[in-house]
Formats: structure tokens, C-alpha cells, sequence
């Protein structure tokens, strides 16, 4: 592994939190959430424990991909405020105590954005990649005077920046190296990007499709050389700033400069499995080539930790302690914890073993609360990926209280980002934070355990006693963890007979439907619980 400052020390004790700004806080009554808006609740995740925030993008955009399609790196989007408004949110957070991170679309731009604009008449322009001649599988026709094609990144609106590509064909002689004129500008610009909001005081950035920069790349090699550059650049120029990539492949993404890569519902050679062998249960976001899959938290008790833990044990091995491996609730492209068949008291198992393991913990808001994929939405901004993947209903708006707009705004219904979930029993904040016994309450105990206790953390160790039902582990040696995720009762027997033998031998520090009698472990359906051992 290339030799890189290490990471700066808050990101090893981080809990953070995913907002997407239109569906957080409508602070103006316009219907879609806004910066002010979040400044506004930072109390609430406060209170909560998280200690940074990812914003989903926030730039100047026609939003025809939530965002993802950025026609202005250097400037914020009316609908979510001014300069100044991101400026005091990134103060209000610093001031307590959270760190603000923004999404980095590196791989391309909006076909709106002025380089774009620029070179679809211009033959000589090398920003982006294209064909000058015809029109190759997967490019789009030239918008403008340019003959020829350009190739898209993801949707056709989306021109990929051309970063290079990795290997020559002859058939393509339009192809460039990494080091022509072209990457070597965008390389730069990325540069410029990410110094101009770091030196606003930003903590680091989430990167968009972070593997898709250099072309026909096999191994990914030529991307993580751009981010190895990039990496060096930032551990001199801003030694205290992260970088969390869309990567879905820690063992490859974090060798060439992230500090931490999330486990994601694709990416890698397995596409995205080992997040999905934990959450996905064939309900919301389902891509139509996923062979159908039993997941972990599963109330049949069908699924396996072994396509989790296999992952997990791999990219460990391959990264040590160069970086981090964060673990998600959800994502604003995939399904919610709640969904489908899956009920709310199936939650706090769920959040029970994202909390204890020795991962990154990243909640997507309104997920502490237990907030539910909403189904059958319409298509907004590009939500709609397949005939049975839509995002949308995952990005429903913040649930905050029991009044009719839920505390998200004051606008009328149908001025709504997205609607809100109909359901007359959604769960609020304001609701929960009244409830002692709530999920909200269960999560914030958690965060705070992990918080006090440094063994829970990525940096202590574990040891997987029982990978089946109840799943069973300790922590740095000391902290017995169980998880029931399933409807029926769950036994383990201790082999190790007297390190666990009786009810006195393990101090509660939180659990519900667990008992350690007898050299048994006991779990109720959906139980969890986490012991001190007297050792």
C-alpha cells in the first residue's frame, strides 16, 4: 500500500449521518429542503450523537439527477441557499461539535455545465471523452457543431470528464492516455474544487462514483493512481480532511488514497453483496440482475452472515489499519431498513449490530426514527433506474413531528419535494424523543456506548463466536454482542462453558429478549443485546 499520512484521529471515532438536502428541513415554505433548514435541526443530531454529516450534492444543477449532474462545482443551488447559508451551517456544526462533508461528482459534469457548453463546438477540447467520428455503442450524438460523439458516464446527460483511458485500441484511436492534456486539466480542476470548499471549512468530501475516472481500466489501476495523487495533494494542502469514496471496494479504493470506502449495494465483483446479504430483502430498490437472495436481517431466519463477513474479512485483511470500511443503514439509491416485509421491531437488532461493529456507522436520516421506504412514487429527477428501482422512495421528506406537513414545511402538500409517507402510524421525531422506549432513544444509547466505549469501534478487535442465529461476537475482548435478526427464538451454547455461565457473569449495558443462563445464550425473536464479560 502506498505510504500516506494517516488518517486524521476524529474520523476513527465518527458516527455520521447522510442528509439529502431537499427532503431534511424546509426552512423558507418553498417545498424543498435547503441548507437553513439543516442548520436549523443540528440540535437534533446533537442529541442523537452524530458527530459528521454528508450532504448529498448541493451545486448549481438542472437536477435531472437529484443533483449528480453539476453544472457549477464552485457555486451553491439557489433552491438550497447562498454561499453565506452553507458557510453558517459548516460554523453552526463546527461550533457543535460535527463536521460537514459534501458530495464530489468527480467522473462528469451536467451536458449544462460551461465546459460541456464549451467543447461540443470546439474539436480541440479534450475535457471530456469523445468519439470524432460516428457514434460508438454508449455515446451520445454531439449536441453541437463538434462532429461525432461523446460518451456519458451514466445518464446521457452526464459527459463523462475524460480522465484518460487505461490501455490503446486501435479501433479507437481517439483514445488518450492518462497523461494527455485533457486528464491532466481535470485532475487539476479536482484540485481547485475540493481546495476552494475545504478552505470554507468543510471537513472532506464524499466522492460520486469514485472508481469510474480512467477508462477501459482493468484492476482500477489507472483510477487509484488519480486518487493516490490526489490523496498526497490533500495530506499536505489539508491534513485534517477526509475522503469517503462511492467505491463500494475498500480493498481497492482505500490502497490508492481514500480514507474510507462504504459498502454499497453495487460495486466490486460481487455487486454490492455484502451489503445487500444484510438488508435487502427484495422489496424498494431491487436491480432487475440481483439473483434472488435471503438476507441476514430477515424475519424467516433464511439468511447468512457468511457473504458479509467474507467481504468484511477481505478487505480488512488487505487494508489493515491503512483505513476504514463504513457500513450504511441505507443510501439515497437504495432501500430503507424499513421496507418491504420488514416491521419496524426489526429495527433495533438491526441498529444493535451496525453499532458494534467494527466499521464506520453511517445512518441515513430519518432511518433512526425508523422512517419507511415509501412505494410507488413517480419518477423525480432520475429516481426511476429499472421497472422495479425507484429511489424516490427513499427520499420522501424528514418526518419531524405529527402535524400535516410533519414538521418538514410549511408549504402546501403538492409544493412537497416528494410526498410524505401517508401512513398514518409514520413515526417523528417529536414522537420518539417522548418515548424512552423508542427506536430513536435505542439509537441514541448505542451511539453513545460506542462513543464511551473504545473497544466497539473500527479500531477494536472482534471475534465471531456464532455466525449463524443468534449471531454472536466480542469486542476487544471483553464485550459479548448478540443478534436475533430473526422471528423465532434463537439458542447458542457456549462452548467455552465457565467464560459465560451464568446470568451474573456478564454486566447488561443494553439488551432486550437476551439472557445468558446456563452456558446458553438465549434471544428472543429480534432480540439483540451487548454485555461487559467479567473476565
Amino acid at each position: 500500500m502506498t505510504s500516506f499520512r494517516p488518517a486524521p484521529a476524529w474520523l476513527a471515532d465518527a458516527v455520521f449521518y447522510q442528509i439529502y438536502p431537499q427532503s431534511f428541513a424546509d426552512s423558507d415554505g418553498d417545498g424543498i429542503g435547503d441548507l437553513a433548514g439543516i442548520t436549523e435541526h443540528l440540535d437534533h443530531l446533537v442529541w442523537l450523537g452524530v458527530t459528521a454529516v454528508w450532504l448529498n450534492p448541493c451545486f448549481v444543477s438542472p437536477f435531472r439527477d437529484a443533483g449528480y449532474d453539476v453544472a457549477d462545482y464552485l457555486t451553491t443551488a439557489p433552491r438550497y441557499g447562498s454561499a453565506d447559508d452553507l458557510a453558517r451551517l459548516v460554523d453552526e456544526a463546527g461550533r457543535r461539535g460535527i463536521r460537514v462533508l459534501l458530495d464530489l461528482v468527480a467522473g462528469h459534469t451536467s451536458d449544462e455545465h460551461p465546459w460541456f457548453r464549451a467543447a461540443v463546438d470546439d474539436p480541440d477540447d479534450h475535457r471530456y471523452i469523445w468519439a470524432p467520428e460516428g457514434c460508438p455503442e454508449g455515446f451520445v450524438p454531439s449536441p453541437g457543431t463538434r462532429p461525432g460523439a461523446y460518451l456519458p458516464n451514466f445518464f446521457g446527460f452526464q459527459p463523462a470528464l475524460n480522465f484518460g483511458h487505461a490501455r490503446e485500441d486501435p479501433a479507437e484511436p481517439w483514445r488518450q492516455p492518462e497523461d494527455a492534456e485533457g486528464p491532466r486539466a481535470n485532475r487539476a480542476a479536482l484540485r481547485t474544487v475540493m481546495d476552494h470548499w475545504l478552505r470554507l471549512g468543510v471537513s472532506g468530501f464524499r466522492v460520486d462514483m469514485a472508481a469510474s475516472l480512467v477508462k477501459d481500466d482493468p484492476g482500477r489501476a489507472g483510477t487509484a493512481r488519480v486518487w493516490t495523487e490526489l490523496r498526497h495533494w490533500l495530506d499536505t494542502a489539508h491534513p485534517d480532511a477526509v475522503l469517503l469514496s462511492e467505491w463500494g471496494e475498500p480493498e481497492v479504493s482505500i490502497p490508492a488514497g481514500f480514507h474510507a470506502d462504504f459498502f454499497l449495494q453495487t460495486g466490486g465483483p460481487a455487486d454490492g453483496l455484502a451489503l445487500r446479504s444484510l438488508w435487502n430483502n427484495g422489496a424498494g430498490t431491487v436491480k432487475e440482475t440481483w439473483p434472488p437472495l435471503d438476507c441476514f436481517f430477515g424475519a424467516s431466519g433464511e439468511g447468512s452472515t457468511e457473504p458479509f463477513l467474507r467481504a468484511w474479512r477481505q478487505a480488512t485483511a488487505v487494508i489493515g489499519d491503512g483505513g476504514f470500511i463504513a457500513l450504511p443503514t441505507a443510501n439515497h439509491d437504495f432501500s430503507r431498513l424499513n421496507c418491504g416485509p420488514r416491521s419496524a421491531e426489526q429495527l433495533p437488532a438491526a441498529f444493535a449490530f451496525q453499532l458494534t461493529w467494527p466499521t464506520l456507522p453511517a445512518i441515513y436520516y430519518g432511518d433512526e426514527i425508523g422512517m419507511r421506504y415509501v412505494p410507488g412514487l413517480p419518477d423525480k429527477e432520475g429516481s426511476v433506474l429499472g421497472p422495479r428501482y425507484n429511489r424516490a422512495g427513499s427520499r420522501t421528506p424528514m418526518q419531524w413531528d405529527d402535524s400535516p406537513g410533519a414538521g418538514f414545511s410549511t408549504a402546501p402538500a403538492d409544493r412537497f419535494y416528494l410526498p410524505l409517507d401517508p401512513s398514518p402510524n409514520r413515526p417523528s421525531v417529536a414522537a420518539q424523543r417522548a418515548d424512552d422506549t423508542s427506536l430513536l432513544h435505542l439509537v441514541r444509547r448505542l451511539i453513545a456506548l460506542r462513543a464511551g466505549t473504545p473497544e466497539l469501534g473500527p479500531g477494536g478487535s472482534v471475534e465471531v463466536l456464532h455466525p449463524g442465529r443468534p449471531f454472536v461476537y466480542v469486542r476487544g475482548g471483553r464485550y459479548l454482542v448478540v443478534i436475533n435478526p430473526r422471528r423465532e427464538e434463537a439458542r447458542w451454547p457456549w462452548a467455552e462453558g465457565g467464560r459465560c455461565s451464568g446470568a451474573g457473569d456478564g454486566e447488561v449495558l443494553e439488551a432486550s429478549g437476551v439472557a445468558l443462563d446456563d452456558g446458553t445464550v438465549k434471544a428472543q425473536g429480534f432480540g439483540f443485546g451487548v454485555f461487559a464479560l467479567n473476565r
